[in-house]
Formats: structure tokens, sequence, C-alpha cells
């Protein structure tokens, strides 16, 4: 099927926590087991959904954020990720008008809608009202005539006869309902500080929870009447997003020295990547190469440079600190000169130590878990020339974390955040790169050629690979 016209809904709700992650991967899940190439998306800077949505599809979740990626990109980034799909079934993000702060629709799942010309069903907490539900939608529905809101999902249902008082006032709403799910859920999906726990962690329980889900939208919706709409799109005039074609435009594809190899962390520590990433460092002239910094003792053979990105390293602090080897291994490449990139988690393990537990030592800082979440949409500029950025690249970025780092003596920082708030961040060391910053790197493709090529130029680190 043309991508351009790829069947396609929005699963959005009035305010977080009203069940949409829940639908949606059911959703998926149960048009995948009836047969159809599902292609999964998140609104939003979201790692932990995407994962449920990947277990459910056997494709990649891909995020869909107007903020980080420009507006303009998302219909490419979505065509390329809905390639080859019979359906797309985009997860939206809080509330259907939320969206960047003091920034108006901007990342908002009311925009992505808009801009995908996708029809929007809404799920709506169900279990404390009756005939309020129907102002609720109608005024969700009424609030911009640009949002096409086709029909709801009616969640957390008390009983029969409550579902009856729902369908009844919703009859006057000019709404359609196309489902209905009861108040109490069979799939178990825990949460922890930052979200659901994820995939990589509960893999086993992960799949029997995805079953579920599938099993409880199989029984209460209409999965017909959902496919229908989905399938009353026009077609999208974009070109889809091309990786080989970014870095070309952006000048990063490298040029001699073979094709680098570049090792990405992941295992349950560090599951938090988009897949534009490998993408674009493959089509930048890199080979990628995951490994697990909990199980692997070694990096891979020939590794020449290193990604590590985002995760949860304070639950499994212990675990990644005993592995000693592969920390040797880390320390070992950083000071051979060979390029690291490394976000949040990466950053944390290439610190002295977390909460007293030693790390890979190779930035002069210390982190440990509080309280405080830090959480936000930033605006930053590198500032000095370094492995992933020439100094001026202007991002922007995504900060998510709980914990703090307390620098040491000769730390250089690698950003210098312009937006919400002035004040630098990260560090800067030879060829190591590392900061809480998420960046998305379809926004900037000329990341990803620095870095291949910074590793394309450099020589593998002693030890590597034994």
């Amino acid at each position: 099927m043309n991508a351009g016209a790829v069947p396609r809904l929005v699963i959005a709700a009035p305010s977080s926590g009203a069940g949409k992650t829940t639908v949606a991967t059911g959703l998926m899940a149960a048009f995948a087991e009836a047969g159809l190439v599902v292609s999964p998306h998140k609104v939003g800077p979201d790692y932990i959904d995407p994962g449920y949505h990947s277990l459910a599809t056997g494709r990649p979740g891909r995020n869909l954020d107007a903020y980080l990626c420009g507006v303009d990109r998302l219909a490419p980034l979505f065509l390329h990720g809905a390639a080859g799909a019979d359906l797309a079934v985009v997860e939206g993000v809080m509330g259907l008008f939320d969206g960047a702060s003091g920034m108006g629709e901007l990342s908002s799942t009311a925009q992505v809608s808009k801009v995908l010309r996708a029809p929007v069903v809404l799920v709506v907490d169900a279990s404390s009202q009756s005939r309020s539900v129907a102002a609720l939608v109608h005024g969700f529905a009424s609030w911009d005539p640009e949002v096409r809101l086709a029909g709801v999902i009616l969640n957390k249902v008390g009983s029969d006869r409550h579902e009856e008082l729902l369908r009844e006032a919703m009859d006057s709403s000019g709404v359609p309902v196309l489902g209905a799910l009861r108040r109490t859920p069979t799939a178990r999906t825990p949460s922890r500080h930052l979200g659901l726990v994820p995939v990589a962690e509960r893999r086993a329980e992960a799949v029997e929870s995805v079953g579920e889900l599938a099993a409880r939208v199989r029984e209460g919706c209409d999965l017909e009447a959902l496919l229908a709409l989905a399938r009353e799109v026009p077609r999208l005039p974009d070109t889809p997003w091309d990786p080989a074609v970014e870095v070309s435009r952006a000048g990063a594809r490298t040029t001699g020295g073979g094709r680098p190899l570049i090792a990405v962390a992941g295992g349950a520590a560090f599951t938090f990547s988009y897949a534009e990433h490998a993408e674009l460092l493959t089509a930048a002239g890199a080979d990628v190469v995951p490994f697990d910094p909990l199980r692997d003792e070694q990096l891979p053979p020939g590794t020449q440079g290193l990604v590590i990105g985002g995760g949860f390293p304070e639950m499994y602090a212990p675990d990644l600190s005993a592995n000693a080897p592969l920390r040797a291994a880390v320390a070992a490449l950083a000071a051979s000169g060979a390029p690291v990139s490394a976000e949040c988690a990466g950053l944390l393990y290439l610190s002295r130590s977390i909460d007293g537990k030693p790390m890979c030592g190779v930035l002069p800082a210390d982190a440990r878990m509080t309280e405080r979440l830090t959480l936000g949409y930033r605006e930053a500029v590198a500032l000095e020339d370094n492995a992933l950025a020439v100094a001026g690249t202007r991002v922007r970025g995504h900060e998510f974390h709980r914990t703090v780092l307390e620098p040491g003596a000769g730390a250089r920082p690698a950003w210098g955040l312009t937006h919400p708030e002035r004040r630098v961040e990260g560090f800067v060391s030879g060829g190591v790169h590392a900061s809480y910053l998420h960046v998305h790197w379809a926004a900037e493709p000329a990341l990803a050629g620095r870095l291949a090529g910074s590793a394309a130029r450099g020589t593998t680190a002693p030890g590597a690979g034994r």
C-alpha cells in the first residue's frame, strides 16, 4: 500500500490516566493478531510506550514530536515508519490539546492529528460519570473544528447498567461509541517513577500483558468500525523521510576509512532510543552493532565509536558496577579518543559512580538519585566543537530524570541551554559528548554523520572485543 494512503487512527484522551496506552496497545495487538501489518507511533518524546507498541506489532515503535523534530517533519517521519503497513495507530500524549508548555498546540496530539489528517478516537475515563460524558465529549469535539473527533471508547465502565446510561447519553452527542471497556483491568502493566516499567525489564510478563490487552479490546471494541474509520483518510502529499537523503543533504556521510563499527548500548538498563538514530548512523556509513552492558563483558570486536542512550541505570547500578571488564573497556575506548555519545543514563554510566556504586569513571562526576523530577523541553547550543556537533549547533531536546550529577574539577559543558532557562549542561572530554539532554537526530542528521565520521577517522580502542 502507498504509505501516503495508509489507514490511520489517533488514540487520544481528555487527560493523562484515561487509558490511552491500554487502548492503543490493545488495538495494535488485536489488529496484528488479525493478520494486519500495524505501524505503531507515539506522540511526544516518550520512550517506554513505544516498547509495548513494538511488542504488540513486531515493528519499531516510532515517535512523532513536533517540538523535537519540527512540524514539517511529522508527516515524512510518519510515512517512513508506516511504509508497507495496512494500518497505523498513533497513541497521543497527555490530553488531546495539551502540548509544549506556553507554545499553544505545538507537540499536542491535536496538532499531530491535523498534520496527519487522521480521525481521533477519544478514550474517556467514565468511572465517575454518566450523562456528563456527553457534555465532555461535546466540548472536545467542538473546541477545534480542524480536529476530527470521530469516535469514543468508554474506559473503566462499572457495569452493564453503567454502560447503558453512558451510551444513552452519547446518543445525543453525535459522536459514535466505538467501544466500552470494564473498570477492572486484567492486564498487568506496572509503573515506576518515569512511567511504565520498560518491556526489556519484564519481557515475558509484558508479552502476557499485551495479549490480555488485545483480548480486552477485541471483547469491548468494534474493530470493524474502527478499521473502517481508519480507512476514511485522504492521501498525504508528503514524501517519506529517508535517512540516506537526510545525511546526504547535511553533507554528513563518511568518506574513506571504510565503515566504522559503532556499538550501541541496549538491554534492560538502556532502553531509551529512537529508531531513526541507528538508521541515520547506517546511512552515514557506519555499521551499528548492539550490546548489553549487563551481560557483555567486552565491546563488540572492532568498536570504533559508542552510543549509550537513556534508561534506568540507577535500577541496575549494582549489576552495571559488577561488570568491571566492560567498564574498563568503555573507559579504554574513551581514553583512546574514539567518539562516545551518551544521553542521560549513558551520562550516568560514564560517571565515577551512581549512589556510591563505581561506574566507568570516564567523567569527573558522581551521580545520585533524588525525589525531584526534572522534566521538560529544552533549547540548547553546542559550546565547542566535539565528536557530535560543531560549536554553535542549535538543537531542541528533552530532559526526563530523577538524578543529579555532582561534577568534579576540570569538567567542560557540552550545551548551553537557552530556553526555558539559561545554564550549562553536560560534558565534553576528548571524544566524549555526554548530557542529560535527549535529542532526536532526525532534526539534525549532521550529528549522526559527525559521529560516524569521527569513528571512521579514529582507531579501535585497545582491548575492544577481546
